[in-house]
């Protein structure tokens, strides 16, 4: 299997969930520190607060179980008429006040907790959506990139329960070393026995929850696959088509199978889990027993008072359950951290297309024009060419149109030209010098592109426009201008909130609109656009022939002293263009006007013939 550009597959996975090994879940710790650094920058005052009061947390337990030692000792004491009864109530007093002391951190502690988790969370969601924009085209057409995309996306709000994981670790820890002194001063042997308790019930849950996080992790493809399913059978983007082909019976099959192969492998783990979970947690309760017959017997012969007996069977059941849970968390944390590592993983990824370090401004006006040479470009995994030795020039000024079968190369070309692509061979020139060595954001601010597969934002109909230029989204006439050239004032005219109205059936109060008038919507944003470069790519596909007559008598106007590249099936639309070029294969097979390409009677000239017999 071919190796992604990016992405290196471990040689210890397998597909059913292990061997990753306990040094994997260490190494995977090495993102704890940066992770806790992140948190310190989401909200440093918060943080302070949220450390601050756990301390103050962890010292009340061993506190509550003194005093009810002292309490203890005070009622045998009076029992036996040698007591104090106002020192009794001043220990119960004291106790009542830390118990209601306790409550009050208890929820401060949880609404902290809660504030910071959804700070982070935004800010992590909000790094991932800066940095996917940073990386390039070429990476999200591939899967490996596009899991570990996915993985990455779940850990924006998956790993907000890590914070308090890691800060209540750390105060159970400091509660820990306090009932751990006071059990050392009566009784050493019962740390050891204690330890010995619970470690066999960490090692276990360890284990498993390497192999849970391996399963997980290389089931991502068929996890994305079941999303997908269930987003097509129930989607109102799907609906038509699976109504009409009658795709239900199949959709749901095919989910169930996929859905039910992933159980079983997760059924077996959970069964295994669960078997040596018992019997690891029964020999910790065996030993729990054996510690506490150790202290009754202390008690019996009188080496210890009724208080000791109290506080050290208090304090080692509930050092007991807190390491108990303490290593269960930390088993969890690693867990969480193996999780994590997909995130800063993503956010580590590096894009190969970016502004060179002594980057060159796009030249206002450009004076040379773009130059292609012997330009080839060949998709990631794929052995054939997409583009082959491709050469031509664009003039400053110049409308070209580019004409081909689909999947001639045609949208690739307008991929390399703005960028979003860089050659596999050959070179691309503006002004005689390599399209590398300019700045990228000022290059992608000069060049203005519509797809033919645009996007239909779910956003208001005059944010659907603003899109153009998204900076320029507060100026209402700049829109409405846009939208008269492009005929989408029309569109919007018809809608009952006008630009203020939400476009697509997402939301509550979306309209959906019709194939040609959603591509007036994207012609609009072109016009946003105050580019010099304008690109086209099937502009007025789904227009009638009137409002495709209206769109390039205003498209001409709008392209005088600008450079404009279409790409389209109409020879109405290329017959506007100063010059065309017809590519085959990825290759270009000829180069002229409209009235050359005619008298050189060959590919173009077919073409044009056998489309204008479709009109006689």
């Amino acid at each position: 299997m071919a190796k992604s550009r990016w992405l290196g597959a471990s040689a210890k996975e397998d597909r059913y969930g292990g061997e990753l090994s306990f040094r994997d879940s260490l190494k995977a710790l090495r993102h704890l520190p940066p992770f806790l650094k992140l948190i310190w920058a989401t909200s440093p005052g918060m943080t302070f607060a949220n450390i601050l009061l756990r301390l103050l947390q962890a010292g009340i337990p061993v506190s509550t179980l003194y005093l009810g030692k002292l309490i203890v000792d005070e009622v045998v004491a009076l029992m036996q008429s040698h007591g104090d009864q106002a020192a009794l109530w001043w220990y119960v007093g004291i106790e009542l006040a830390l118990g209601l002391f306790s409550a009050g951190l208890g929820r401060t502690i949880s609404l902290v907790d809660a504030l910071l988790g959804d700070l982070l969370s935004n800010k992590t969601s909000e790094q991932l959506i800066e940095h996917a924009a940073k990386l390039d085209l070429e990476q999200f057409e591939d899967a490996k990139f596009y899991d570990k995309l996915e993985r990455a996306r779940q850990q924006t709000t998956a790993r907000t329960f890590l914070m308090s994981q890691i800060l209540g670790e750390v105060q159970d820890a400091i509660t820990v070393i306090f009932l751990g002194v006071g059990l050392v001063a009566f009784n050493p042997w019962l740390i050891l026995i204690l330890f010995l308790a619970v470690i066999p019930a960490f090692l276990s849950e360890l284990h498993f929850n390497q192999r849970s996080y391996s399963m997980t992790r290389n089931w991502t493809p068929e996890r994305r696959e079941l999303d997908y399913i269930r987003f097509v059978g129930a989607s109102d983007q799907m609906a038509k088509e699976v109504k009409i082909f009658g795709l239900a019976q199949y959709l749901k099959e095919r989910f169930a199978k996929l859905a039910h192969t992933y159980y079983e492998a997760n059924k077996g783990l959970a069964i295994r889990r669960a078997g040596w979970g018992f019997l690891f947690t029964g020999l910790g309760t065996l030993g729990y027993y054996a510690a506490y017959v150790v202290i009754i017997l202390q008690a019996i012969s009188g080496s210890i008072t009724l208080g000791d007996l109290t506080f050290l069977s208090g304090s080692f059941a509930r050092m007991r359950g807190l390491l108990q849970s303490m290593l269960t968390q930390l088993s969890s944390i690693a867990q969480s951290a193996l999780y994590l590592q997909d995130l800063f993983e993503f956010l580590n990824l590096k894009p190969t297309i970016a502004s060179p370090a002594q980057a060159r401004p796009f030249p206002v006006p450009v004076k040379e024009g773009f130059s292609f040479e012997q330009v080839s470009y060949k998709y990631l995994g794929s052995e054939k060419y997409a583009i082959k030795d491709l050469s031509f020039r664009l003039h400053p000024g110049e409308k070209l149109a580019l004409v081909g079968e689909n999947g001639a190369g045609k949208t690739t070309l307008v991929k390399l030209i703005s960028r979003l692509y860089d050659p596999t061979e050959g070179r691309i020139l503006l002004d005689g010098h390599d399209l590398k060595e300019y700045d990228l954001a000022s290059l992608r601010e000069n060049i203005g592109v519509i797809f033919q597969d645009f996007i239909r934002f779910n956003l208001k109909a005059g944010e659907n426009i603003a899109v153009g230029r998204i900076d320029a989204r507060e100026e209402s006439q700049r829109i409405e201008d846009a939208a008269q050239r492009s005929l989408a004032d029309t569109v919007v005219e018809s809608l009952p909130e006008g630009y203020n109205q939400m476009l697509g059936k997402r939301f509550d109060g979306g309209v959906d609109l019709s194939g040609g008038q959603w591509q007036k919507i994207a012609l609009a944003r072109a016009y946003m656009r105050d580019a010099q470069l304008l690109i086209l790519d099937e502009p007025t596909s789904a227009l009638d022939a009137r409002a495709e007559f209206e769109v390039f008598e205003r498209f001409a106007d709008l392209t005088k002293g600008k450079m404009a590249v279409l790409i389209s099936h109409r020879f109405s639309t290329v017959r506007m263009a100063d010059r065309i070029l017809v590519i085959e294969q990825g290759k270009l097979q000829e180069n002229g006007s409209h009235a050359e390409l005619l008298a050189l009677n060959g590919t173009y000239a077919e073409l044009f013939n056998l489309q204008a017999q479709g009109y006689l």
